[in-house]
């Protein structure tokens, strides 16, 4: 277990530890804010889920970069990894995307992979260890499922005057189609 305290200020300590690895490669991290939060999207996604990410400084009022690490990350590799991707955009910028100079920045530090979606190198791992931030204080949210709702109503409509209603697909199996209240016609599901 770490001393750090709180989620953030161990998220903090950790851009501290990490700017002498970017400066050894000519890079300089900028001011920046670290917090555990969700994306702005994506965050709950089956498919494509974000894990981090990064603000503009244009976003903000003191034009501090904000990243936010996802609470459904708690692995202290993983977490430092999308950190330091996170903080690669910070470095070159939101506009360069996931491009060439992303690229540079990216592999210079030791990440590897598809770059939207990089892995610390061991040679990196190797280096987090060295800050000795101990164990990312937080326990995951892996229960953020959203809950499926349990009723879904089936429409109905007339087709004759165009009336709609809705209803259950339990009442449709037990009692059929409803009537239309113009025509006492059977209404089409």
């Amino acid at each position: 277990m770490n001393n750090l305290g709180n989620r953030e200020t161990w998220l903090q300590q950790a851009v501290i530890e990490m700017t002498p690895l970017f400066a050894s490669h000519g890079y300089t991290i900028p001011q920046i804010r670290v917090s555990c939060g969700f994306p702005s999207r994506s965050g709950l996604a089956n498919r494509n889920r974000r894990i981090g990410e990064c603000w503009a400084t244009e976003c903000a009022t003191d034009s501090r970069s904000q990243i936010f690490i996802s609470p459904t990350l708690e692995d202290t590799v993983s977490v430092l990894a999308t950190l330091v991707h996170e903080v690669v955009h910070a470095v070159v910028g939101l506009k360069a995307k996931h491009g060439k100079a992303f690229k540079q920045c990216a592999v210079a530090v030791g990440l590897t992979g598809k770059m939207t979606s990089t892995t610390a190198t061991d040679a990196l791992k190797a280096t987090f260890a060295k800050w000795g931030l101990g164990d990312y204080p937080h326990a995951g949210l892996s229960s953020m499922t959203r809950a499926k709702q349990s009723t879904r109503l089936v429409k109905c409509q007339c087709g004759e005057c165009g009336y709609v209603v809705r209803t259950t697909a339990k009442w449709l199996e037990q009692s059929g189609a409803p009537l239309c209240p113009c025509n006492n016609a059977p209404m089409e599901v």
